[in-house]
């Protein structure tokens, strides 16, 4: 197993939008060391201690940056999915299992004719929807907007709101909400 260091790090450093010089500040060393090391341009291999602190920087452990094991699920189907109760609609499914650990949650909901889900009180995040099946009311503050199938809805989650199903017809809709309120 080859690991290149320097791309490694080069990844993770635009994954956290650094600069060379900001990764090179926080981790206490010099712009040009960041860059022959993300090059791969050393004469000699990165000491331990140096490594630490360019991880640190980067908010990760030694172990996590030499851990290739990449077993986070890629796909995932119905028999992943989690039903949730309580809610107030007829079916409530988290898409992806372990969501409420990532940056936003998927998920499925379906309502009878007249259901609607618990209001919500402001908080922080975003939420955005797609209606798959008949049509939903979106109730922002005071606020009412119809969203009919095909369309879609997207609002900041810093006001009271409440999703009801106002036809005499079944709801369908995927919503994502972030961060996972769940």
């Amino acid at each position: 197993m080859e690991l290149n260091v320097g791309s490694k790090i080069k990844a993770l450093r635009l994954a956290s939008d650094l600069t060379q010089e900001e990764l090179a500040n926080r981790a206490r060393l010099t712009k040009g060391f960041i860059s022959q090391l993300e090059n791969e341009k050393f004469q000699t291999s990165i000491s331990l201690d140096s490594l630490a602190d360019i991880l640190d920087a980067l908010g990760i452990s030694l172990s996590e940056f030499f851990d290739d094991t990449d077993e986070t699920p890629v796909l995932y189907g119905p028999d992943d999915r989690i039903q949730v109760d309580g809610t107030g609609a007829s079916s409530f499914e988290l898409l992806v299992p372990g969501s409420t650990n990532n940056l936003m949650d998927p998920i499925l909901v379906q309502l009878k004719a007249r259901e609607k889900l618990e209001k919500k009180e402001p908080h922080s995040g975003e939420q955005f929807g797609y209606v798959l099946k008949g049509a939903i009311t979106l109730i922002l503050n005071k606020n009412k907007y119809q969203v009919s199938r095909n369309s879609c809805f997207y609002f900041k989650s810093n006001q009271p709101h409440q999703i009801v199903n106002s036809g005499d017809g079944e709801a369908a809709f995927l919503w994502v909400v972030s961060p996972p309120q769940m």
